[in-house]
């Protein structure tokens, strides 16, 4: 047996999307490991998964895997390439709304194009416990810097959950060599119990941010949808942002749209195919 995938990405978040609809599939962490190596396997930031829905009032589930093997909660430039996969599959309709499950709850996806979705991320959600972060923030951090250590370094962050952990850190310079050590540090920071997806922000005005985001179980990426819902809805809580945001990642641009409170956030951007391929290991699925 081989398992045939599709190499996707969501302006450079790549992902490897796997049909997991069949009875009977699994999908195992040493696998997902040997998949994800970009020399020796095919090379992701995430593996996705298609399968039948859980909830009866979804169409499809999409599971998350990251390079590690580890399981993730959530993927916004995922659930995008998961649309994509799904309409490019005859599966999903062209500009009606759909509900997908991910592991942390329903979304709710449109396509405006073929490859341009809009997705219903909910409502972001700004207590702590809801991100497993023991205490409050900000937090304080023993991090080493250029020039030497800096010990309780206090970074005023600000924790929002997207369906999966965010701390947020509004920075002057994304370019500042300090972030290469503050984002790791963040990430494995011991007060957030299942870590944190570390987000640098950068304000250029009311309607425009820059972004770099450290991912737990991935580490530095070109982009995080996520990350920059997260991003927006800091910096909209801070009163810093207006209520449409085009916010910039190293690897392209998403447009978030959040009223505020008691409103649900909505995240656009593109989704593209790369290649179609075929993993020859048998031992990846039963």
């Amino acid at each position: 047996m081989s398992l045939r995938f599709s190499k996707m990405h969501g302006i450079g978040n790549d992902f490897v999307v796997i049909d997991g609809r069949e009875p009977g599939f699994t999908l195992e962490t040493a696998r997902v490991q040997a998949i994800g190596d970009r020399r020796r396997g095919v090379g992701f930031d995430q593996l996705l998964t298609v399968e039948p829905a859980r909830d009866r009032s979804c169409a499809f589930y999409y599971g998350i895997w990251n390079t590690d093997g580890s399981l993730a909660r959530q993927c916004g430039n995922g659930v995008r390439c998961v649309a994509a996969w799904l309409y490019r599959a005859g599966l999903l309709p062209m500009g009606e709304t759909t509900r997908l499950e991910s592991p942390s709850g329903p979304v709710t996806v449109k396509l405006l194009a073929a490859d341009r979705i809009a997705v219903d991320m909910g409502e972001p959600d700004f207590d702590p416990a809801a991100s497993r972060l023991e205490g409050d923030a900000p937090l304080a951090l023993t991090v080493g810097e250029p020039g030497g250590p800096v010990a309780g370094t206090l970074l005023p962050i600000g924790v929002v959950s997207m369906g999966n952990p965010h701390a947020v850190l509004e920075v002057d310079n994304l370019q500042d060599p300090a972030l290469d050590v503050q984002g790791p540090a963040i990430t494995t920071h011991p007060r957030f119990i299942d870590g944190v997806n570390a987000g640098f922000v950068q304000r250029l005005a009311r309607d425009h941010l820059a972004l770099r985001v450290h991912e737990r179980g991935a580490g530095w990426t070109l982009a995080c949808g996520t990350g920059a819902c997260a991003a927006m809805a800091v910096m909209h809580e801070r009163g810093e942002v207006d209520d449409s945001v085009r916010v910039d990642l190293p690897g392209g641009s998403l447009h978030i749209d959040w009223a505020g409170p008691g409103s649900t956030l909505w995240m656009t951007g593109p989704a593209a195919f790369v290649f179609e391929g075929e993993w020859l290991d048998s031992d990846l699925c039963d």
